[in-house]
């Protein structure tokens, strides 16, 4: 069994989600939170599985989120036992925003 690894969420992938909450609280009650725990556990489940999902580019790893048109976009650092989380990035966006240079 792979050890737990901690999970880092950078700046942009805060930012992004912040905004999906915002964005789903307006639609309806509740739903922002729904959001939000769903994103949790996704990363509850990326302490342990880190590399259950392959790499899609630039060493980093997707992960579909269930119910929501998102993907967690990370990296594994297992020198330091973490999982970078660098984006939460809506799949109805244009792609080119998800380019390295935005990461």
């Amino acid at each position: 069994m792979a050890a737990q690894f901690c999970i880092k969420i950078e700046p942009k992938a805060v930012g992004e989600i912040q905004e999906a909450v915002i964005f789903y609280s307006s639609k309806k009650s509740g739903l922002g939170k729904r959001f939000f725990t769903t994103i949790d556990k996704h990363f509850e489940f990326l302490k342990k599985n880190y590399f259950a999902f392959s790499i899609r580019y630039d060493n980093v790893r997707c992960i579909p989120v269930k119910k929501f048109p998102y993907t967690i976009h990370y990296m594994v650092d297992e020198s330091n036992k973490v999982v970078r989380v660098i984006s939460v990035f809506c799949t109805l966006q244009n792609p080119d925003k998800l380019g390295a240079g935005n990461l």
